[in-house]
């Protein structure tokens, strides 16, 4: 055999070699695939997120997952952002709408009330949600009691402010015309203060006013 004849020869067992080698590679292929099923994609956590976090675009990505194993939940990055986590989730673990703390409900009114939300002097944590308050409006020379009574149905702690006093956020359920007056001492009165009252107490103080030379 001359080295010509010997070399094609070669160089035909080495093209058949390795096309027996790529199918056997592609049935391989083709056998995993149908193992593992089609792949699908999902959002995961880029890092570790904790609790009451509320989620930014910048806080996930989006990788390939074997569709049997991936949440049955589906779920994108944009409608997840903006949201808050009720649980802490690790770097790369999936993020899915079941993971959000579930947003507030608006406050239930009856016919002929409102819910105003009005920004206080006090304590969150007194002026729970179902908690009764009475209302003082502090305007430059006089502090009176203007409204008593009145449910609280929402409350969360606001910014700090430059004076020491806590202040809160507070959603009230009061009349039209209280309504009215609320919105007219948050822009005029110097403080609007919120005192929670003791569970079951309905009594009434009446008309309390007092002047600057008390």
């Amino acid at each position: 055999m001359t080295r010509r004849r010997r070399a094609a020869v070669l160089l035909g067992l080495a093209l058949l070699l390795g096309t027996l080698a790529a199918s056997h590679m592609a049935r391989r292929e083709a056998a995993l695939a149908a193992r593992i099923g089609p792949l699908t994609e999902i959002v995961v956590a880029r890092r570790d997120l904790a609790a009451g976090h509320t989620l930014q675009l910048d806080d996930l990505a989006v990788r390939e997952l074997p569709a049997r194993y991936a949440p049955q939940e589906p779920a994108f990055a944009a409608t997840l952002a903006g949201h808050e986590l009720a649980v802490p989730v690790r770097a790369g673990a999936p993020v899915t709408p079941n993971l959000l703390a579930p947003a507030p409900q608006a406050p239930a009114i009856e016919r002929g009330q409102r819910a105003i939300d009005v920004l206080a002097t006090g304590s969150a944590e007194a002026a729970a949600p179902g908690t009764r308050v009475d209302v003082l409006v502090t305007t430059e020379h006089r502090t009176r009691v203007a409204l008593e009574n009145v449910e609280v149905l929402a409350a969360a702690r606001a910014p700090p402010s430059e004076d020491t006093a806590p202040r809160i956020t507070a959603t009230l359920r009061v009349t039209a015309a209280q309504a009215v007056y609320l919105a007219a001492a948050q822009t005029f009165a110097r403080e609007v203060r919120l005192l929670a009252r003791a569970p079951g107490d309905r009594r009434t103080v009446g008309p309390l006013t007092v002047e600057d030379g008390l």
